[in-house]
């Protein structure tokens, strides 16, 4: 099982550069595997649209809650530390244009030595994607096309370049430079927890985080996830399931319950706190419980 700690944005702290990357370092410190960063490019005041993770229909985030954007301090926490993951859970990729975002992530990936692993969703927000200048009611094949962008744009096509012809963007003779370190690109998980998600995992992801999803309604998922691989000739077992979890409360017999299920890596929320050294705390009592090899 492979433990990434979610950055706790909820805690108004991801963008003070001294909490932020002390908190990367100590989590490196402690053995975990990434650590993961969320994304809204903007926040509506009053948003109508339903957060569909939280009966309330809102989620646990104030407004102006300082959100940074999540390659840029993932770039930052990459110059703080040496070889803990960097991860982005999720990345709103409908707001993103795929022939900018490939160099950046390339550049991210490339300059950190391979640690980068994207996790994209659809978004929920209408107002931000629409903020953003995309479609809300077509975000989902944009999502697709998207991805189809990335991977073209981060494969050796030299020196002809890469060409794309698709719904939402064309370009041809496209050189795009640096690659990621690894040939095959950066990890592209699929975050979300509807039927689509897992069919856009299943054909054209490395994996699965959905959220909020326990028992049969995950099997479901997982089960969709391998049907779409298989259909389109991919490897279903190479395929990674990330689920959620509280950092403070997980322990090895719940690991074991979740790995039964298919689990591959836990994104371990750590509790909302202005208290570096309480946070701190935390991180190193989670891994002691896990065993791994920290403080």
């Amino acid at each position: 099982m492979k433990y990434a700690i979610q950055a706790p944005v909820a805690a108004n702290t991801t963008a003070d550069p001294a909490w932020i990357g002390e908190f990367a370092v100590h989590a490196e410190a402690c053995g975990f595997e990434s650590i993961a960063v969320v994304e809204h490019a903007v926040v509506a005041s009053g948003y109508s649209s339903k957060y569909p993770y939280d009966a309330s229909g809102r989620m646990g985030l104030a407004d102006d809650c300082p959100i940074p954007d999540p390659l840029d301090l993932l770039a930052f926490l990459a110059g703080r530390t040496t070889r803990i993951g960097l991860a982005t859970a999720v990345l709103v990729l409908p707001n993103h244009h795929p022939v900018v975002l490939a160099k950046r992530v390339a550049t991210v990936d490339a300059l950190s030595g391979g640690r980068l692993r994207l996790c994209v969703g659809t978004g929920w927000m209408r107002e931000e994607i629409e903020a953003c200048g995309a479609d809300f009611a077509s975000r989902g094949r944009r999502v697709d096309e998207s991805i189809d962008v990335l991977r073209a744009l981060w494969a050796d096509t030299a020196p002809q370049g890469a060409t794309h012809h698709g719904e939402f963007f064309r370009f041809e003779g496209a050189m795009s430079y640096p690659k990621p370190a690894n040939p095959l690109g950066v990890p592209i998980h699929v975050g979300g927890h509807s039927v689509a998600a897992a069919r856009r995992a299943g054909r054209r992801g490395d994996g699965l985080q959905p959220l909020g999803v326990v028992g049969d309604e995950l099997r479901k998922l997982v089960d969709i996830v391998r049907t779409e691989a298989e259909r389109a000739g991919r490897d279903p077992d190479r395929l990674e399931l990330s689920l959620g979890h509280s950092a403070a409360k997980v322990t090895p017999e719940r690991v074991e319950r979740l790995a039964a299920l298919g689990a591959d890596r836990l994104v371990l929320a750590v509790t909302p706190t202005t208290d570096l050294a309480a946070a701190k705390d935390e991180l190193s009592a989670c891994a002691e419980r896990l065993g791994l090899s920290g403080p």
